[in-house]
């Protein structure tokens, strides 16, 4: 091969005597200064711009493998007839009810977490959050497992299933028989206690949560007396190492998740006192991620962590979605953040609901009043951020339903008497023609539900006008009938009204906000 011939120097670039071109430090003072610091401004833009261009990418990888993580269940197994949604305050913020279930699914790596042996799911934890209109202020309502209550109809395998009623309230979740459990089950049975449209679901299984718990660096606790491997496995047979002494400590991980499971060894052993922890911890959790920075910094991480383990509604099924709604919650004060259980008593092995206690609540959350009876929005009391059609209205509200003679059957759904002959007295006064009285075939009753046939939709829900809160349910018979419940026993025979003021002390007085004492409010019995 031949040497290749001498390169030719570039236009205007000065050159030694033997063609070759002169060194840089030869170059006339001034001579090209001006584009060469040109150039380094144009790399120094280069380089921000394809560093910017490396973020956005690197954020979308982010959200595409999030969005790739997340669950979704299917939002044709929802109800068809649900509470209307919660309409704007004067301001046009609109408050939001969420509903988080915490599944012990036995379905892969949550066996080794601690989710037992058998097929199926079960709801360990529920609780319903309301966040008020202000986004400033918003309650968590803890819903005892084994609480008594009506499921209505739920699909599971592709078909309907028969209302069950007076029956333990996790069993909803279980409803098909599923490793995934039945969400959709659940939020039609919150839906029909509270009176109140979930606008979002979302489902964490143990997997999620002790990913998420080591996301954030742990968890700070608090333990009221000594734990051991015999409190945490009551079939152990022995009393077994120390799992948590006595005292506040960090948990993360498996840790975590052991400490919100365990029943037994502290307090009565009850599901109560778990409930009561559980609060304590989530309290915990949200004042350090706020201490931490509600921002996509801080969340994605979280996020990644736990969307591997989450199911959530249609609506919430980006990655988009669920940060938005996160940081929507940024402004929210720890103090302003309450945390409660649903007022309850033992019945026998299981928990009923109290009423009227529990119908008020419902009723405060649904007209967004705070639980020392305040308006979120102004701030002042006896006044409601809700709109006139979703508060429930009082009798001096409702001359305006007629029923044109429109013909309905009363069944007291109750043990209390004269129940039928108080409400024939409300529907005849709007111009119904009650077309007879009996008592229910089930008088277990806790809402007022009206049946009606098909196409006489209308009609029932002039009706449940007269009966707030009341459930329409459709049948395969025609006629309308009227089911009435406990909600309207406790209310006297007269319409339920909004409460004016505080709730009573058995709901705000159980009560614990996030920036509660670590140590406090952590047993029960």
């Amino acid at each position: 091969m031949t040497d290749p011939e001498p390169r030719t120097p570039r236009r205007g670039r000065p050159t030694a005597g033997d063609g070759t071109a002169e060194p840089r430090a030869a170059r006339a003072p001034g001579d090209q200064g001006t584009k060469r610091r040109r150039s380094k401004k144009e790399i120094a833009l280069w380089a921000g711009a394809a560093t910017m261009s490396v973020a956005v990418l690197g954020g979308a990888g982010i959200y595409y493998k999030l969005n790739a993580n997340i669950s979704t269940f299917d939002g044709g197994g929802l109800s068809a007839d649900r509470p209307a949604a919660a309409g704007p305050d004067a301001n046009g913020n609109t408050p939001v009810n969420l509903l988080l279930i915490g599944s012990d699914s036995r379905d892969g790596a949550n066996k080794d977490l601690g989710g037992g042996s058998d097929g199926g799911a079960r709801s360990d934890t529920t609780i319903l959050l309301h966040v008020y209109a202000d986004h400033k202020h918003a309650v968590g309502v803890s819903i005892p497992r084994d609480s008594l209550v009506d499921i209505p109809p739920c699909k599971a395998n592709g078909k309907w299933t028969a209302p069950q009623t007076n029956v333990m309230f996790n069993s909803a979740f279980s409803v098909g028989d599923s490793v995934q459990g039945n969400p959709a089950c659940t939020q039609n049975t919150v839906e029909k206690l509270t009176g109140l449209r979930v606008d979002h679901t979302i489902v964490v299984n143990f997997q999620g949560f002790a990913a998420m718990t080591s996301a954030v660096g742990g968890v700070n606790v608090c333990v009221p007396n000594a734990v051991y491997e015999g409190d945490l496995n009551p079939n152990l047979g022995s009393k077994g190492e120390l799992l948590f002494p006595k005292g506040p400590q960090k948990l993360s991980g498996q840790q975590a998740l052991d400490y919100v499971r365990l029943r037994h060894g502290i307090g009565d052993g009850s599901d109560i006192g778990r409930m009561q922890r559980q609060q304590a911890f989530l309290s915990s959790l949200i004042k350090n991620i706020k201490s931490q920075g509600m921002n996509p910094t801080t969340l994605l991480p979280l996020a990644d962590a736990a969307t591997k383990s989450l199911t959530v509604d249609p609506g919430l099924g980006s990655a988009d979605k669920l940060m938005s709604f996160a940081l929507s919650l940024k402004d929210i004060d720890l103090h302003n953040v309450k945390f409660l259980t649903a007022p309850w008593q033992y019945n026998g092995a299981r928990v009923s609901l109290v009423h009227p206690d529990i119908d008020q609540l419902w009723a405060a959350l649904k007209a967004d009043r705070t639980l020392d009876g305040q308006d979120a929005g102004s701030g002042t009391p006896g006044t409601s951020s809700a709109s006139p059609t979703d508060a429930a209205p009082s009798p001096s509200t409702t001359p305006s339903v007629k029923g044109a003679g429109l013909g309905v059957a009363v069944y007291n759904g109750t043990t209390t008497p004269g129940l039928t002959t108080k409400a024939a007295d409300l529907l005849e006064g709007a111009e119904f023609t009650v077309t007879g009285k009996a008592n229910a075939a089930a008088q277990n009753h806790a809402t007022t539900v009206v049946e009606y046939g098909p196409g006489e939709k209308a009609g029932a829900e002039k009706v449940a006008q007269l009966f707030p809160g009341a459930r329409l349910e459709p049948v395969d018979r025609s006629g309308i009938n009227l089911i009435l419940g406990r909600d309207f026993a406790s209310s006297g025979g007269a319409s339920p009204a909004v409460p004016s003021g505080p709730l009573p002390t058995s709901v705000s007085g159980a009560a614990r906000s996030a920036d509660d004492d670590l140590c406090s409010n952590v047993s029960y019995g």
